[in-house]
């Protein structure tokens, strides 16, 4: 399933540039995780990288968007194909 915020957030801005979907981002008063970008890092780390580097630990599993590693699965392969944005890197072409 997709990861929330709670209200424990502290806006100490860690785990947003550590989202590989860009699914964080500042919402009217704390951090907010887009569902549909939200894969729990799944097809990039063996853990949600927002999860461990969260001091206050404030993000939890949505209870309200279940989903199965499959299915997180499927959702990357659909944000790489229709965002392919998302995913470039700025590393060096081998020569």
């Amino acid at each position: 399933m997709s990861l929330k915020i709670n209200e424990l957030c502290v806006n100490c801005d860690v785990c947003e540039p550590v989202c590989p979907n860009k699914a964080i981002s500042m919402g009217e008063s704390i951090y907010v995780i887009d569902p549909a970008l939200c894969t729990e890092c799944v097809g990039h780390f063996d853990e949600p990288q927002c999860v461990a580097v969260c001091p206050v630990e404030c993000i939890d599993p949505d209870p309200e968007r279940p989903e199965t590693q499959e299915d997180l699965l499927a959702k990357l392969r659909r944000l790489q194909h229709d965002h392919p944005e998302l995913y470039e890197t700025t590393e060096p072409t081998p020569r």
